[in-house]
């Protein structure tokens, strides 16, 4: 059995963020999960006060997802274009 690599592309301070990155991650075809260390979820305040909410995908994906987590300064000039 292939041992999967997992490796965190990106972190955040809260789970409604690190949902929503998951989510573009998987609208990208690029699956992925969240990590944090809350008690079983009856401690949230656990990640927050830690390394927060982790997303987390395979390592040969990790270049790929990097590149949707991060925004293009090109797309935020056509998007304000458009509000002009």
């Amino acid at each position: 059995m292939q041992e999967i690599k997992l490796i965190v592309v990106q972190t955040y301070g809260s789970r409604p963020e690190a949902d929503l990155a998951k989510g573009a991650l998987e609208d990208a075809g690029i699956p992925a999960m969240i990590q944090a260390d809350t008690a079983g979820g009856m401690r949230e305040h656990l990640a927050w006060s830690g390394a927060g909410f982790r997303v987390l995908v395979r390592e040969e994906d990790a270049t790929v997802a990097r590149d949707v987590l991060t925004p293009s300064v090109q797309s935020d000039e056509s998007a304000d274009a458009d509000f002009r």
